[in-house]
């Protein structure tokens, strides 16, 4: 007997879990002789970044860098100036995970739980904290099935629709922007740069036929002091990032899930037509990384036989992941951030910014309920001359339940959280905080499927049997392919001899006239 198997690939990854774990960060610096003693702490912005990243046994080990700027105030004459230093502090770490085997993908973010600078003495300080990391790690299942059987026309093959969700490939790439921004006449030169800040909004993932247009709107915060004048001002400007990139095979039916990484951003301070120091040229690049997945129906074979040989079947079971639903939405987090009595009252908002984080996700019927905290800052102008500006933080938490069809119990859910923009004012002497979040929920179901991946023909033929007719008597667990099966016919022969007009229609304790056949 001669038959031909047909096979596919197929690539697929499975939530294996995750998990969390606490950094301690903590290091002391002395400030350069270019700058003046420190008097206080105006505030420490810290970006921690991921720079290496691997699976163990039961583990991912973690490394990764804090870059942190000490923006604070020094004597000058009878005022205060700000000023700023910068400082690198490396780490690493690891987060438990059972199960987790090496050359497991994983996804690894940090964000900052807790940062604070202390004053050692006028020329040294101590930056500590927590850095918190989060992985998620996937088990990828990269297997062979047989689709399809050619070469012998009388095998038999039961094939059901089965809906799988594949790997097709990551896209990675850049968006790039080259940003002007001039300093308005209202607010002074630029004496020194104090802080720089990106943030991505309204990412959009356009999935065509063999391409995808990754977008993001960067917005750039440049933080500055006033050259020849201790005033402090921000400039802002926001601009659409765009990238069309080709890959062979995907088309609008896919899925896409988009990481993004902001570089470090260039900056170079130039001079304008009257020679004056109001023109910033910036550099932004955002690295991309972009999984494309299909949930493909396919024929999966169920079972095969053939009439005449027999053929033993090798199957395998897998655990995928079926994606049940994926869905964008957003909230808004409002708060007030109180103003101590004895402190000086805000009279103008120079900078805000912030982040946003998930803190606990809850899985329920029809629906997945999010917990999560926007880490908000704000830098003011007072009304005191002595002191000028001030600087205050804040923890906003915040709830949201996202809505998503066929949602259970039992099922897996990846929550992601973007601020999208942050807004402060000042209402009665404190400083109203407003921000909108851009919510991203998975929900997946581990499910076990059962894949044909091996079949051979036994040199033994079928043994005809003497007699022409079997009456056979159908049981419970019945069907017309488990009858046709046993005794090495087919159902399209079982049909025409009991004159059944659909496979579904045979019902137990009906007796069925069989062709003659050997039974085994």
């Amino acid at each position: 007997m001669s038959i031909e198997l047909i096979r596919e690939n197929i690539e697929c990854e499975q939530l294996l879990g995750e998990n969390m774990a606490d950094t301690i960060v903590k290091g002391e610096y002395v400030i350069p002789d270019t700058h003046p003693d420190v008097v206080e702490i105006l505030t420490v912005e810290s970006k921690p970044v991921i720079t290496n990243k691997e699976v163990q046994q039961d583990k991912i080990l973690v490394e990764g860098e804090v870059k942190h700027n000490v923006i604070y105030k020094a004597r000058e004459d009878e005022k205060l100036g700000i000023h700023n230093v910068t400082y690198n502090n490396k780490f690493s770490n690891q987060i438990e995970l059972k199960g987790a085997e090496h050359r497991m993908d994983c996804d690894v973010e940090c964000y900052v739980e807790h940062m604070g600078c202390n004053i050692l003495n006028e020329r040294k300080v101590m930056v500590e904290g927590i850095v918190k990391l989060k992985a998620e790690v996937y088990k990828n299942n990269n297997f062979q099935i047989v689709k399809d059987v050619d070469g012998d026309k009388n095998v038999q093959m039961l094939k059901n629709t089965s809906k799988i969700d594949k790997i097709v490939g990551t896209i990675k790439g850049n968006l790039e922007a080259d940003i002007n921004l001039a300093v308005p006449a209202d607010k002074p030169q630029i004496g020194n740069v104090l802080k720089t800040n990106i943030n991505l909004k309204k990412k959009n993932i356009n999935i065509m036929e063999n391409k995808i247009n990754v977008e993001a709107n960067a917005v750039l915060y440049v933080l500055y002091r006033g050259k020849d004048t201790t005033d402090i001002a921000c400039l802002e400007k926001e601009v659409v990032l765009n990238n069309e990139f080709e890959f062979d095979g995907i088309n609008p039916l896919m899925e896409g899930f988009t990481e993004f990484n902001v570089e470090p951003v260039e900056i170079e301070v130039k001079e304008d037509e009257a020679a004056e120091n109001r023109v910033v040229e910036a550099k932004v690049n955002v690295k991309t990384s972009t999984k494309v997945l299909n949930k493909e129906q396919m024929d999966v074979l169920e079972d095969i036989y053939s009439p005449d040989a027999i053929l033993n079947m090798k199957k395998e079971s897998y655990e995928l992941n079926d994606m049940v639903g994926n869905v964008n939405t957003e909230t808004v987090v409002k708060g007030d951030i109180e103003i101590d009595k004895e402190s000086p009252k805000p009279v103008e908002v120079i900078m805000a910014s912030g982040n946003v984080c998930i803190t606990d996700k809850k899985v329920m019927e029809e629906k997945v309920a999010v917990e999560g905290v926007v880490r908000a800052e704000v830098m003011y102008k007072v009304d005191d001359e002595n002191k000028s500006v001030e600087n205050i933080r804040e923890e906003l938490p915040f709830s949201a339940t996202v809505d998503i069809s066929g949602c259970k119990l039992d099922m897996q859910a990846i929550a992601k959280a973007l601020l999208e923009n942050l807004e402060a004012s000042i209402e009665a002497g404190n400083i109203a905080i407003k921000a909108l979040i851009e919510l991203n929920v998975r929900v997946n179901a581990p499910v076990n499927k059962e894949f044909l991946v091996e079949l051979e023909s036994v040199e033994d033929e079928v043994t005809k049997k003497k007699c022409s007719i079997t009456i056979y008597i159908v049981q419970k667990e019945d069907t017309l392919w488990k009858i046709a099966k046993k005794y090495f016919t087919t159902m399209d022969d079982l049909m025409k001899m009991n004159g059944i007009d659909s496979p579904d229609m045979v019902k137990p304790g009906e007796k069925l006239l069989i062709p003659g056949r050997l039974v085994f």
